[in-house]
Formats: structure tokens, sequence, C-alpha cells
């Protein structure tokens, strides 16, 4: 298959050529592979890329034959490493498929390799000192984003047309929103953690994907989510199918506009206009849009000290774990500055205090839960800023310890948050971009607990009005072609 044609289809227009035997898994997994050796060694975003020796020649799965890549975090794939983007945990392999991993075998997808990510996905830019630095598709010199970085890097720039991801503080949809994907963050409960992890950062994390098109989004979350035996979260199954939601008239929404961070920090002039934009183009498609008061039921500050003890004492668990398995230190050697602050300081969390942190859940929960009776969809920026320059995006952090660093990533990214505390669905989409550069600007929509369906209603409505499905960063695509 030619490579202008490979990155000319999403995942589902990949699968239907499949079906109708116009091309083969294995000739999808060679155009992929040719087109990973094309960008890749620029972008970095594949950390490891495996041979297609498990794909079957032929199959009935929805998705067979699809090219795919996986995080390197969250997921286990038997004898594949997982290394979480740290030198600690380096040379793990895991032992065994995770659940999720077996959904998305059965699902046809045909893996790969893994994707780059900050270490312990703890940060919104993707720049590890284990791989280095991954690059945005759009500039080269910024970043793409993060936790998922290494994930959108490569959906964006045409070497696969779909990746897994994470999300606990927008890690889908700050990488969507940087390199001009669609990212949606399920409902907490809704994609299973198991069989090995009940739950990731208190309920906090979620899995999903980063694609081109809302339908391939909607089809693999179709495929992947539910709940199985021994889940502390169940969310109820959806009534329809994601796909059929993606392709239905949503109605006329409420949708509330939020311009300013619950932070207060500024939100650039470029992002601020796209807001109206957007605002506007909703109201274009016949939904009652205004502007709303949209509170987290918390004070900023107490919202950053319980996200920064649930992280830092997971993170404690994680980095004394792989450092026990594989007899190494913990010290610079082993661990990047702020994962060490971060680890210090959740050793030094109470047990009150965590429970405490646990109570700020519950009452953001409660409160926006509250909101959404009142409105179907909130409307906000994603990121407040374009994305900045590798290498800048500790800059303005004067001191680092674990509550300083976490809220610094909410600094980085005071949108998102939010919707992974109260578990509620949110998703970036790519309806904006900057004039001046060009960069992609990514708009956020959430909506209630479990319901992913209003949100694929109203992604399918924005990309039939706005179509945004075939566009790839130009100098990428154009070295792809070559």
């Amino acid at each position: 298959m030619d490579l202008s044609e490979y990155v000319s289809y999403d995942a589902t227009g990949l699968a239907e050529l499949v079906a109708r035997r116009e091309v083969t898994a294995a000739e999808l997994a060679e155009a992929a592979r040719r087109a990973i050796e094309a960008v890749n060694p620029v972008l970095n975003a594949v950390v490891e890329s495996w041979p297609a020796e498990d794909a079957p020649a032929t199959g009935s799965a929805p998705l067979h034959g699809v090219p795919f890549l996986i995080k390197d975090l969250a997921i286990a794939m038997a004898g594949k490493r997982t290394e979480l983007g740290s030198r600690l945990a380096a040379g793990h392999v895991a032992r065994a498929d995770s659940s999720l991993m077996r959904r998305i075998r059965r699902a046809g997808l045909v893996t790969l390799g893994r994707t780059a990510t900050p270490e312990f996905a703890y940060s919104t830019t993707t720049e590890s000192v284990l791989y280095g630095p991954t690059r945005n598709p759009w500039d080269p010199s910024r970043t793409p984003g993060g936790s998922s970085g290494g994930s959108a890097a490569a959906v964006a720039s045409g070497m696969v047309p779909m990746a897994h991801a994470t999300d606990a503080a927008g890690s889908i949809r700050v990488p969507a929103a940087s390199t001009g994907l669609f990212g949606l963050k399920p409902t907490r409960g809704r994609v299973t953690m198991g069989p090995d992890t009940d739950e990731v950062f208190n309920g906090l994390a979620v899995h999903g994907a980063l694609s081109r098109s809302v339908r391939d989004s909607a089809l693999l979350l179709d495929l992947v989510q539910g709940a199985e035996a021994g889940d502390p979260y169940s969310a109820i199954p959806p009534e329809r199918r994601y796909t059929q939601e993606a392709d239905r008239d949503p109605g006329r929404l409420r949708i509330a506009v939020l311009t300013t961070p619950w932070s207060g920090r500024p939100v650039d002039a470029p992002t601020t206009a796209a807001t109206t934009r957007t605002a506007r183009l909703a109201e274009s498609l016949g939904h009652h849009v205004e502007s709303a008061e949209v509170r987290l039921g918390v004070d900023w500050e107490d919202f950053v000290l319980a996200n920064a003890r649930i992280w830092s004492a997971n993170l404690v668990t994680w980095i004394d774990d792989f450092a026990a398995a594989f007899d190494r230190p913990v010290d610079a050697s082993t661990v990047e500055p702020e994962m060490l602050a971060s680890y210090d300081y959740g050793r030094r969390v109470t047990a009150d205090q965590f429970v405490r942190a646990l109570a700020v859940r519950n009452s953001v929960a409660r409160q926006l839960a509250r909101f959404f009776t009142v409105h179907d969809v909130l409307l906000t920026p994603t990121l407040p800023e374009l994305p900045v320059a590798l290498g800048t995006y500790t800059q303005g952090l004067k001191e680092t310890d674990g509550c300083s660093w976490l809220a610094h990533l909410f600094h980085r990214s005071p949108f998102t948050a939010a919707f992974n505390v109260a578990g509620t669905p949110a998703m970036s989409v790519p309806v904006e971009s900057d004039p001046t550069t060009g960069m992609p600007i990514g708009m956020q929509f959430a909506a209630a607990y479990g319901r992913e369906d209003i949100l694929f209603r109203l992604a399918g409505q924005l990309e039939r009005a706005r179509p945004w499905a075939g566009r790839l960063p130009e100098v990428w695509a154009g070295s792809v072609r070559a």
C-alpha cells in the first residue's frame, strides 16, 4: 500500500479495506512500519517497534488488521516491555496481557509498538530522561503535550490512525489539543483497569484513545468498554453503540461556557478567540450557549493539595515496587528530580490527610454533578495556551516538592483535572487553530457522569460542520509521501 494512501484513511476506513480484501493486514502493518521509519527519527514518538507476528491473515473483528500502538504505561502486553518512561523500570517485561490488552486483540487491532510517556505519566509534556523529548508534528520545537504525547505525535503524523492513551488529569485531552486530534476521556469505570489493578490514582485515571476521527474513538470504546468482575467502579452500559451516537443529531443542548480556569491564571489571546468562535459555532448549530459560573466545591488550593496527596502517595508504591523488583536505588540515577521530590512528599502523606483528600474528590464530584443537572455540556479551552517549546515546561517553577510540582502541572493544564476528580467524561475536539502559527487549538467539552453519548453526538455534529479528520501536518505528510 502506498504511504500517501495509507495516511489518508482513519482506522475504520482501513478496516473496511481489509474486510473488502482490497488490502491485507500484513500490507497495513508494512505501511505502518514504513510510516514509523519515515517520521519517528525526528518525532521520537515510538520508543519500541514490534513485528506484526501475531497478526492473523483473515478475521471478522471490526478493526481487523488495523495498525495500533500502546502507551508505555498502565497496559500490559505479554512478553513486551512496559517501562513507564522511567530508568527505574527499564527492562520490565509484562508476564501476561491486561484485560484491556485482551480486548484490543479481540477488536482486531495489530499492536506494533509502544509510545513515549513522561516518567510515570506525571507531566503534561513528554520529555523523559529515559527516551528523550517527543516532538510535536505541527512544530517540532514544541511539546506534543502529555502524558500520552507519544501516542498523539504518532497519530497526528500518520504513523498509525489511532493509539492507546490514558488520562489522570488531562493526559488524553492535552496531547489531543496540542496535536489536532480527537480525544475523549471516558467516565470512571467505563473501561476496566484489571486484572492486576483495581484503580489507578484512586479512580482519577482512565484508559482511552487518540484518533483523527470521532468514529474511530467511538468504535474502539464500543469494543473495549465494560467492567469485569471485581472492578471497584462500573458505569451504566450505554443504550446504543457510541458509533451510532456519533451519527445522531444531539438536539438542542444547554451548553455553558467557562473561559477563565478555576486557578484564575490568564488564557492567551488566540485560545480565548478560539473559544469564542467555538461558542458561536455551537449556537449556529442550534444549541443554547451561555456563560456560566462553574464552581468546584472547594478552593483551588485545596483542590491542588488533595490531588498532590493522592498522586504522590500512589507514586510511592510504584517506585518502591520497581526498586524492589530490580534491586535498584531510588535516587537521581534512576528517578527524575520532580519524581524524587514527589516520592519524598508522598512518603510524608499521613492516613488522615489521604482520607481528607478523598473527601475533596467527593466534594468536587457532587458539585459538578449538580451543575450537570442544569447544563448538558460545559465548554472550555482544553489548554490555556499554545503548546510550549520543548525544554521550557518547568519555567516559572521556583521550587520542587510534591505539591509544587503538581501545582505547576495544573497551572499548565488548569481546565482538565476537575473531570478526572469528578469521574465525568470530557473530550478535546480539534475544531480550531491559531491563524498566526497554524498550531491546533483544542476545545474541551464535558458532560455528566456516564454521558459519553451526549459528547459523541456533539462531536459528530462538530466534525460534520467543520471537518478535520483528513488534516495532517504538511511537513510530515510530505515526508510520508516521499
